[in-house]
């Protein structure tokens, strides 16, 4: 179990860099309105909701770990966020700056919330 979870986790956070890394490589776009989604952060963003959920399962099932249902609740709110607006705006060649502002700033909440809800 605890090999699964370290798989699910490094997945995790493959998708988490697909991310930001496509957020933070479209900033000049972002100021001139020439953003898009692209399908890193389409595909990081369901690779992190799949991989998350899994993590919940798998640490839930193997008693690893007491999870905290509420924070779980809030990260998976905020990751579904994202993956609608990555999927509502995948296809548009050039969508408002502020989508992509947006889904790195929800990426960025669903981190403090990891790191700092205890």
């Amino acid at each position: 179990m605890e090999l699964l979870r370290n798989l699910l986790l490094v997945l995790h956070f493959v998708g988490l860099a697909a991310i930001l890394g496509g957020v933070l490589a479209q900033i000049r776009s972002m100021r001139t309105g020439g953003a898009v989604v692209t399908p890193g952060i389409l595909h990081g963003s369901w690779l992190q909701l799949v991989t998350g959920l899994g993590l919940v399962g798998v640490i839930e099932a193997g008693d690893l770990a007491e999870v905290d249902n509420l924070k779980i609740a809030v990260k998976l709110l905020v990751m579904v966020a994202v993956v609608v607006l990555a999927f509502l705006n995948r296809k548009k060649d050039a969508g408002p700056s502020v989508i992509l502002g947006v889904i790195g700033g929800l990426t960025l909440l669903n981190i403090v919330v990891a790191v700092f809800w205890r």
